[in-house]
């Protein structure tokens, strides 16, 4: 039995397609049109899947949609109501996506693939109950809670339930305007970052700075139970109006001037308004797990998390070494566009009453479920481009020579394997760099990703030697879980101080080494942490392994493989211009390696940097 899930007409399009309770395919659409989050049917992605199983939409048992859209549409006409004649804005800026695309996507989608399968009609599921079946049922666990939280999804934007076998129910909910995801995001929106795509650069900036704005927060703009329930001070926010995310004029008032112009200098202000914001954050997702572990987790030790507020890495690792639960498993496509995948596994479990065994790992298979390409098909166009490669058959050969030459500080984009699916690149998608050197961060930030030089870079490790380098009490395939370097492997550093005496500069900041692995420790001794494994991604494990034996270091440098704006890379094309675009020195196609000083001068007719929008 084949069930399409689509996700869209918000950000980050996407589609899933499972197989009897199989996952078989699933990717966002930006991967194929170029555009990042792009909100637009997933035309690519549904077609994708359908490639990938060798199958039409006829074979399909039915498709669902990963959200209600007569219930955004009651949403929107309560809104609109409650705001009278200040509805302008909202009505202007909501209503063609309404009344033009969500009320007829069971059109769109039956026109980009054919039909709807063979029930010939769209299902659809809340959207919040598409998170939470995306958490639940690929994770390893029978029964577990679940905890879904984001900006808004039809009227829900944070919700408590609990998985059990094949049933999924959630039992709590908050409802719009009131939202962690909107708070989140009308906070970095203030600090001069894209919302819903610098929120992660937010989370990034808290650890330059001090909660020191945390008390005034509470206790004007948020009020918080101590079940983890909240209240938002509307007062302060303009985004229920169909305006931008935030009242100015009040958060000017409160924070000592106006929102920080993107681009423009990052101050002390901003980053003590992370900090605060992201301590705030934290404290709310540790109220909400301990009252769902005091009211449904009697005897469970699991907890299942998604909603695009589940990729704050930080407020996970936090959660993990709480000990709330004993157990977490957090959706790799833990935003809308997990949810795709959700609504399919929804459908197949609970509409249709399916049995479900839990794996032992997770069902999510490395969350690697993207398109792959044969050497046949790069070597084609590598040729077709005059560009020379050399070819490595032999997995061992070719895993030792790139470890030799990551050991060099040669900086490598390897593009091998299925694509991964959600907002991580995981090794497939990735670029691979020396961790040892102090300058790392700075070179990759300023010369290959062209983005601001604060931001920090994840480490890859080999599961085994983990705890050797980090602080962390479970392992961390998917890149979701914040922990801390090992205090042996730390030197001293004093952020404060260097703040100070650079006047800020940042980029002087982070080339400071703050312990053996710079290029992988945050300002304050914290890492993003991916652990790699033989099960999940044995080419990647492998290159890992020779680099530890060449080095005696089990830990590299793992940054997505694209440009600041640019979608991560899907295809050779994308890949090859990524790589002739920026200082990288290697390039991996499947089992071909290309040098950069062997390419011929490449030559674009228009400026790259004026295809994608900054982030």
């Amino acid at each position: 039995m084949y069930i399409l899930g689509v996700s869209g007409l918000y950000h980050d399009s996407a589609a899933a397609l499972i197989c009897d309770g199989e996952i078989i395919a699933a990717a966002q659409e930006e991967r194929f049109t170029r555009v990042k989050h792009d909100a637009r049917i997933p035309v690519n992605a549904m077609r994708y899947c359908l490639e990938q199983a060798g199958i039409t939409s006829e074979d399909l048992e039915t498709v669902v949609y990963y959200d209600q859209p007569l219930l955004t549409l009651d949403r929107f006409l309560k809104n609109a109501l409650a705001l009278g004649e200040g509805a302008g804005n909202l009505v202007e800026r909501t209503y063609p996506n309404l009344f033009s695309w969500k009320l007829w996507i069971h059109k769109q989608i039956e026109a980009a693939i054919g039909s709807l399968g063979k029930q010939g009609k769209l299902l659809v599921t809340k959207h919040h109950i598409s998170h939470a079946a995306s958490a639940f049922y690929p994770s390893p666990y029978e029964k577990a809670v679940v905890l879904t939280i984001d900006g808004v999804g039809e009227w829900t934007t944070t919700a408590i339930g609990v998985g059990d076998r094949n049933n999924l129910t959630l039992y709590e909910e908050i409802k719009y305007p009131h939202s962690i995801g909107l708070l989140y995001s009308a906070f970095t929106y203030f600090c001069g970052f894209k919302v819903n795509s610098g929120d992660y650069k937010f989370m990034g900036l808290a650890p330059y700075g001090k909660p020191v704005y945390y008390d005034v927060i509470k206790e004007k703009m948020i009020d918080i139970k101590k079940d983890g329930s909240y209240r938002l001070n509307l007062d302060f926010f303009d985004y229920y109006k169909g305006g931008t995310m935030i009242n100015e004029g009040r958060f000017s008032e409160l924070f000592g001037g106006g929102r920080r112009q993107p681009e423009s200098r990052i101050t002390q202000r901003e980053m003590d308004i992370a900090a605060s914001v992201q301590k705030i954050t934290e404290e709310m997702i540790l109220l909400l797990a301990r009252h769902a572990k005091e009211k449904y987790g009697e005897g469970v030790d699991n907890l299942c998390i998604a909603g695009g507020v589940a990729l704050n890495c930080v407020a996970n690792g936090k959660l993990q070494k709480a000990g709330i639960f004993k157990n977490i498993w957090i959706q790799p496509a833990a935003g809308d566009a997990g949810g795709a995948l959700g609504a399919a596994l929804y459908v197949y479990y609970a509409y249709y009453r399916k049995e479900r065994i839990p794996e032992a790992q997770d069902s999510q298979k490395g969350s690697l479920l993207g398109p792959t390409f044969s050497t046949g098909e790069i070597r084609r166009y590598l040729e077709e481009h005059q560009c020379p490669y050399h070819q490595y058959e032999d997995r061992k050969e070719k895993a030792v020579l790139l470890a030799k030459l990551l050991s060099e500080e040669k900086i490598i984009g390897v593009a091998q394997g299925r694509m991964e699916f959600g907002p991580r690149a995981l090794g497939n998608r990735s670029i691979l760099a020396d961790c040892r050197s102090p300058y790392m961060q700075s070179r990759i930030n300023l010369k290959i990703k062209y983005r601001e030089s604060f931001r920090p870079f994840a480490p890859l490790v080999l599961a085994e030697k983990e705890a050797e380098y980090f602080d962390l009490p479970c392992d961390s395939p998917y890149m979701l879980k914040v922990g801390d370097v090992q205090p042996n492997r730390r030197k001293p550093f004093d952020l404060d101080g260097l703040l100070s005496d650079r006047d800020g500069d940042m980029l002087q900041v982070v080339s400071e080494p703050r312990s053996d692995i710079p290029a992988v420790t945050h300002v304050d001794y914290s890492a993003r942490i991916q652990t790699v494994d033989q099960e999940r991604n044995p080419e990647l494990h492998g290159i890992l392994s020779e680099y530890e034996k060449l080095t005696g270091c089990a830990v590299l440098v793992n940054t997505s493989f694209n440009v600041r704006g640019e979608p991560i890379v899907c295809t050779p094309k994308d890949s090859y211009e990524c790589f002739m675009r920026t200082d990288m020195d290697v390039l991996v196609l499947e089992d071909l390696v290309l040098y950069k000083e062997e390419q011929p001068e490449f030559v674009e007719t228009e400026d790259w940097r004026e295809k994608y929008a900054l982030d």
